[in-house]
């Protein structure tokens, strides 16, 4: 199973602003260059709701490749929200913390990997199990 490396958002913890680029980048053909730095964005403002309930985790194993979710890459996990099928959740099962697709189906929870290399994995009434936050952003390096 993956394994994830939590650490909590300091609540009040104030980062620098990063300057931001006012007009958008083109992903498809390129266009004249327009706007400029109008702004700063913070981060954490950006990317946390609730920055109470929310955690960090770096990534380790590739169970969720398919899904874009990397070795190394940094989630952002808030624990406010409330599951649904479908969601990227990071779930304590048995001991073991593990980042997966979650599949609410008639016959019971799946933990789901977005990789054919790893088994999907059926959450037993037997298992120790809880679906500790659900992934709202993913921070990648390149």
């Amino acid at each position: 199973m993956d394994e994830i490396k939590i650490s909590q958002l300091q609540p009040g913890e104030k980062m620098s602003g990063l300057q931001f680029f006012e007009g958008r980048v083109q992903a498809g053909f390129p266009s004249p260059a327009q706007g400029e730095y109008a702004d700063t964005i913070d981060l954490n403002r950006a990317l946390i709701t609730n920055p109470a309930a929310t955690f960090c985790a770096r990534v380790i194993g590739d169970s969720m490749v398919d899904a874009g979710i990397n070795e190394g890459d940094l989630l952002i996990i808030d624990r406010s929200l409330n599951p649904h099928d479908g969601n990227i959740a990071v779930c304590f099962i048995d001991g073991d913390f593990t980042v997966k697709r979650l599949s609410v189906r008639a016959d019971g929870i799946y933990l789901t990997p977005a990789n054919a290399s790893f088994p999907e994995l059926k959450v037993s009434e037997d298992s120790n199990f809880q679906v500790w936050g659900i992934v709202s952003h993913i921070i990648k390096r390149l």
